[in-house]
């Protein structure tokens, strides 16, 4: 599986417009299919909204800055065990991520454009699992 880093750009400007709505409809989806997870997160998730969505707008703007990207999810990687993240966790991220991408995408959601956000996604949680247990090792 490749991704197609021009069609995650396009993608992406697509699902931009939506703000806020992308974050909220990202945990919603992350919380209902996956309550587990919720006892880690804070009982308001504003800030948490805000830092996902820098988040992911500073993934698409370093797509090919590959040493800033990968020190990024690092980053992210180690904070995360810090919160009660494991591996198991990470795909039902990466699952609600992709529908929240392909509700907000519209018609610029194609089967082209999941394969690349999926294999974007395995290379974000890759990176971040790998990176978190440095830190628990």
């Amino acid at each position: 599986m490749t991704a197609d880093l021009s069609l995650i750009r396009s993608s992406f400007a697509a699902v931009q417009p939506h703000g806020t709505q992308v974050t909220e409809y990202f945990y919603d989806h992350l919380f209902a299919n996956n309550p587990q997870v919720r006892p880690l997160f804070a009982a308001h998730l504003d800030e948490q909204r805000d830092r996902l969505w820098a988040a992911l707008g500073a993934l698409v703007a370093n797509l090919e800055n590959t040493e800033t990207l990968i020190g990024m999810l690092q980053n992210l990687g180690r904070r995360h065990v810090g919160y009660g993240a494991v591996a198991e966790h990470y795909p039902a991220v990466g699952a609600s991520l992709i529908a929240t991408l392909q509700h907000f995408a519209g018609d610029a959601w194609t089967p082209a454009v999941e394969e690349s956000w999926t294999a974007v996604y395995g290379v974000i949680s890759s990176t971040m699992v790998e990176a978190g247990e440095s830190v628990s090792s």
